[in-house]
């Protein structure tokens, strides 16, 4: 069954284009384009199998079946290394980065210039929703898309597969960290390296939550196997520049400072915050606090489907929509902390706080955010391959399905 979805994900890439991928083909192997009919079944199957193929791995590996984990990794870095050559599929988020990148790259300003002030090839390519944007990335994501977009100049498809390789390098990096890092290596390998539903939604896809997964693995490697002050403020820029790629990194702050103000170590815990701060200040400083606003809009979105969306609907009938957006606002990280709580439960005794605490609050961010994809599934993945809490990783594969599920199209639907 894992075998099978790559091959389905791999399909509807080179099969391109079609409604699951970037409207232009960008790839060296060109099949005939699939019909949206087609490419939706293809990209559901798929889905399905590789969701069933992950636990199924999973479940052997608890009953006795121990691989050797290079072998998985090298499995898994085949499939990466094809869909790294493919047009990205479930999402035209790369197709956005790679025009802020284009913006950055002519001297222009990403947090205010929208693609479709951009024109040209790169704001065709860009999905519906985000072509009238400015920027919700950090300014590390920024320079990251900017030097794509040098290296690809007038051609969107360059700068877009060489967005892709990169991602896919960041994809293996996580892996043969997890695998050196992780309690159990296999089951590491099999939730990171060798997951075909993760391959094909953050490889497949392209996204930059994958750079934020092994900053994650590196800052909870160094807060777990070190000491002293100069790790901690270490451990602090490290959380401040995952911050500089998607604001959403805070929630791995969140378990270093908890494991240190448990201990009591006040001011430890305040130089990691003051570290962190430090190089969100510096790195915004190069843009100004504008550089924050198309965040700021963006967090009022409400993706669709979802069950805010109906919320929010019947809301604003009674109390009107400014106070029915304000509802959700302070609902919702309510209904986050009160899931991380109910997740805490289910985590194995004696698993270190610096990564459970940050994993049950990602996990809970995925499943209560207004505006949740299946790619923000990275980090709980990184960290959950890091202790390997056998249910809680299971639940974590199927709500990634689900949300993968309603989520790939390419960009178009959303």
């Amino acid at each position: 069954m894992a075998g099978a979805s790559v091959f389905l994900f791999g399909l509807v890439g080179a099969s391109a284009p079609n409604p699951n991928t970037l409207r232009a083909p960008i790839t060296w192997l060109r099949l005939p384009a699939m019909s949206g009919t087609v490419s939706g079944v293809a990209t559901a199957v798929a889905i399905v199998l590789s969701c069933a193929g992950t636990l199924g791995l999973l479940h052997a590996h608890s009953r006795g079946w121990s691989p050797d984990p290079r072998t998985l990794f090298r499995a898994g870095a085949l499939a990466v290394l094809l869909f790294a050559n493919l047009t990205p599929i479930g999402s035209s988020d790369t197709a956005s980065y790679a025009a802020y990148g284009r913006i950055a790259a002519l001297g222009g300003d990403p947090y205010v210039t929208t693609p479709a002030q951009l024109g040209g090839a790169y704001a065709h390519l860009v999905g519906d929703a985000w072509r009238n944007s400015p920027s919700v990335y950090g300014p590390v994501a920024t320079w990251w898309q900017a030097a794509a977009a040098f290296v690809g100049g007038g051609q969107p498809w360059l700068t877009i597969w060489v967005l892709m390789l990169a991602n896919a390098a960041a994809f293996l990096a996580a892996g043969f960290l997890l695998m050196r890092t992780a309690d159990d290596p296999v089951r590491a390998a099999l939730l990171w390296s060798a997951n075909p539903l993760l391959i094909g939604v953050l490889v497949g896809g392209g996204h930059l939550d994958t750079v934020v997964a092994v900053l994650a693995v590196i800052v909870v490697h160094l807060a777990r196997s070190t000491t002293g002050r100069r790790r901690d403020l270490t451990v602090g820029g490290l959380v401040g520049l995952a911050c500089g790629i998607k604001i959403s990194a805070a929630l791995l702050g969140a378990g270093v400072i908890w494991l240190l103000l448990r201990r009591g170590a006040w001011r430890r815990a305040a130089g990691v915050v003051g570290a962190a701060t430090l190089m969100l200040a510096v790195l915004y400083g190069m843009y100004g606090l504008h550089a924050l606003d198309p965040l700021s809009q963006a967090s009022h979105m409400v993706s669709m489907p979802s069950l805010w969306a109906v919320f929010e609907h019947f809301a604003a009938a009674v109390v009107g929509r400014g106070a029915a957006e304000a509802s959700v606002s302070v609902l919702w990280p309510l209904l986050m902390l009160g899931l991380a709580l109910v997740l805490h439960r289910h985590v194995p005794t004696g698993a270190p706080a610096v990564v459970t605490v940050p994993f049950v609050l990602s996990f809970a961010w995925i499943i209560a955010a207004p505006w949740s994809m299946p790619w923000y599934a990275a980090l709980a993945c990184a960290l959950a391959a890091l202790f390997c809490p056998v249910r809680l990783s299971q639940l974590l594969i199927v709500v990634t399905a689900g949300l993968a599920l309603f989520h790939n199209s390419g960009g178009h639907g959303w």
